[in-house]
């Protein structure tokens, strides 16, 4: 990896729900048109996810969701020669994307879906390795493992009950820590430990330093202020933190609320995001519209050299 280069991550979704742009590229043809569009414009990876996780999404089972990306991602493979990262929490189509020739696994929870919504207290203790990171060590691919904690969009939705589970799932840290980093300005402190606890799962499970991405989760589980306080500080994340990171702010809610804009008006937002990510030593960018990320890189890129 060129340790001076932000590499950009173009988005296709195969979901009928995406927020941005659900049932677009759900079926093989037009995912490849796409495919091909975003390398033309500079994709260096092409991330594929077949779940939305749009705020209020319906969970599908993993076998609509390894139906919904395996052909994509063989085809993908077969017609380009280009990195493609599998958007997943879930083991099994983790690993059948895999054998479909994805060479990434991008996974939103970072490896703790288990400890935030499992039923089984035994599924939560730190000391338990996921399946899903089994599948990654085992395949000896990069992972990309983003921060998210389960407490909601919002500060009202933070209840007794929210807090416990998040208690339970932090069981490393004493309670004053947690209870203090749950408070929206010390959203950069809870970004960091998490992150760290999902490298130290990783790790448990056998996979390699060099081969571990973070991603501090823009949109995830943080109220407005809370992912603004995240760009805000990010340069400060990504130095506490110590790993590669990714960030994935591109037509996001926070741009939404800024700009009073919807979906398909987020660009402008998106684009001052990805210059942030630069500037704060991000080493990649996932987007929905590359090419105008990749001229914005390439001009910082030039203004830096001068």
């Amino acid at each position: 990896m060129d340790s001076h280069r932000v590499y950009v991550m173009g988005i296709l979704n195969v979901t009928p729900d995406s927020f941005s742009d659900g049932g677009v590229f759900n079926n093989v043809d037009a995912a490849l048109k796409h495919v091909e569009q975003m390398i033309e414009e500079g994709a260096d990876i092409i991330d594929v996810g077949g779940e939305s996780t749009r705020p209020g999404h319906q969970q599908i089972s993993a076998e609509e969701e390894s139906a919904r990306v395996s052909e994509v991602i063989a085809q993908v493979k077969s017609h380009f020669d280009v990195p493609v990262s599998i958007d997943t929490y879930k083991a099994s189509v983790a690993k059948a994307a895999i054998e479909a020739g994805a060479d990434i696994l991008n996974d939103i929870w970072g490896f703790r879906y288990e400890s935030f919504n499992s039923e089984n207290p035994e599924a939560r203790k730190v000391h338990i390795v996921p399946e899903i990171a089994k599948v990654a060590a085992e395949a000896d691919i990069p992972v990309i493992l983003m921060y998210n904690d389960n407490l909601g969009r919002e500060i009202d939705s933070r209840d007794e009950k929210t807090i416990t589970r998040f208690l339970e799932a932090n069981q490393e840290r004493s309670a004053v820590e947690l209870l203090s980093s749950v408070k929206e300005e010390n959203v950069a402190d809870r970004i960091v430990w998490g992150l760290r606890e999902s490298i130290r799962i990783a790790h448990r499970a056998g996979i390699k330093k060099e081969s571990i991405i973070v991603d501090p989760g823009i949109g995830f589980a943080k109220t407005q202020k809370e992912n603004l306080l995240t760009m805000k500080y990010l340069k400060k994340i990504v130095g506490k933190v110590g790993y590669p990171m990714l960030l994935a702010a591109s037509r996001k809610s926070m741009i939404g609320n800024a700009l009073d804009l919807p979906v398909d008006q987020r660009e402008e937002g998106t684009i001052v995001t990805t210059i942030l990510a630069a500037e704060a030593d991000c080493r990649m960018v996932r987007v929905h519209d590359v090419e105008k990320n990749v001229r914005a890189l390439k001009m910082l890129e030039s203004i830096n050299k001068s």
